[in-house]
């Protein structure tokens, strides 16, 4: 949301109320800094081992007296956290329309990934204006009976972002990265931490990682692991002997936009890392039974290849001894966007409250600017 945030505080027809609830304190903050974001309200609600309800009440409780004192034309949400779904809730409570950036993204499987399907359903049933990144993302929320004109195709603001990051200094990198991505090999970036992949999916996945690493000790894992404790135990307790496993704190947003940029394959069962890998020329490997993101399956950038260990090492393995098999995902152009996602947002949202005579141009996939082309941020 940081680039939306910057592109309408440029906006003088616009006053930008910025409002946190810091689920998770130590991956906002330093977001936060990285794009000086001003803040005007925080609602601090992480807490200890917290669950679902917490966040969801913890939210409606602290936006309520927001939303009473500044009574704004128009909520934005973002995503598909349990923050996203409580926030426009709290806004159809108060009659204040919802825009959802990023909206429109489906599995049709209601507990995959969990609890975001049904975070993204139930906020899109209370919006006014979807700004979906993909057609794909247009045409299911059209398929539910989404009227056309509210509905504005904008590419996703985390390339926005990512391309504003990768194209900064490298930044200094702490010491076991450091000497992980120095040594010769091949390095793969991992990240899991679904809650759908606890348990039984996340140990395969581990056994997977340790089958290539005594297969082929030449690879080195990155390995930024989550700070859930159910991830740690699970990851640590079947990989922490192997020498070819670095194991490092959840990185800050551009080390870790960097760390992409460094390493020869990610794979991971995140949302986002599906997005931002391919626009940096990163082949993703996407460890889930389905994917909201089916564009980059069709594109060629990602595949999907669920959490059995044998086909996770056979694709690894695959992809990199297979110099055409790597390079034809690599090269593949991403469908995700082409870094003026806010800028669409921005300008749609000037149209929808009358400043702008003419309505905002919508994202087209695949470009024709020959330039935009995944590989090399541009």
């Amino acid at each position: 949301m940081a680039p939306v945030v910057q592109e309408l505080n440029r906006r003088e027809c616009f006053q930008v109320i910025t409002c946190v609830t810091a689920q998770h304190r130590q991956m906002l903050d330093q977001v936060i800094a990285e794009f000086d974001i001003p803040i005007d309200y925080d609602l601090d609600i992480m807490r200890h081992a917290q669950s679902l309800t917490h966040i969801t009440t913890a939210v409606l409780q602290g936006l309520e007296p927001l939303l009473e004192n500044e009574n704004p034309h128009m909520m934005l949400v973002h995503g598909d956290t349990t923050t996203t779904f409580a926030a426009a809730l709290a806004a159809f409570y108060h009659q204040i329309p919802v825009a959802h950036v990023e909206a429109g993204l489906r599995t049709d499987t209601l507990y995959s990934p969990y609890p975001e399907e049904a975070n993204r359903r139930l906020a899109d049933r209370l919006c006014e204006v979807f700004l979906a990144p993909t057609e794909t993302a247009r045409a299911a929320l059209l398929a539910e009976g989404i009227s056309p004109d509210t509905v504005l195709v904008t590419g996703n603001t985390v390339i926005d972002a990512l391309l504003l990051t990768a194209s900064k200094p490298t930044p200094e990198f702490e010491p076991a990265l450091r000497a992980g991505l120095g040594r010769p090999g091949p390095k793969i970036l991992v990240t899991v931490h679904r809650r759908e992949s606890w348990g039984m999916p996340m140990a395969s996945i581990a056994r997977a990682i340790r089958g290539c690493c005594r297969y082929r000790p030449d690879l080195t894992f990155i390995f930024p692991i989550h700070l859930n404790p159910v991830v740690r135990e699970t990851f640590r307790g079947i990989l922490g002997d192997e020498s070819g496993v670095v194991f490092a704190e959840p990185q800050p947003y551009r080390q870790f936009v960097h760390l992409m940029k460094a390493v020869d394959l990610v794979i991971t069962d995140s949302g986002g890392i599906q997005e931002e890998a391919p626009a940096l020329g990163k082949p993703v490997l996407v460890m889930r039974d389905v994917t909201e993101r089916p564009e980059g399956i069709e594109a060629g950038t990602a595949r999907l290849v669920g959490t059995d260990s044998a086909v996770i090492e056979s694709t690894i393995d695959e992809l990199l001894t297979d110099r055409a098999a790597y390079d034809s995902m690599a090269n593949a152009v991403s469908p995700y966007g082409d870094g003026r996602a806010a800028q669409r947002i921005a300008d749609h949202l000037e149209h929808f409250f009358g400043f702008r005579k003419q309505p905002a141009e919508e994202f087209v996939y695949p470009p024709t600017d020959p330039q935009l082309h995944s590989g090399e941020p541009h």
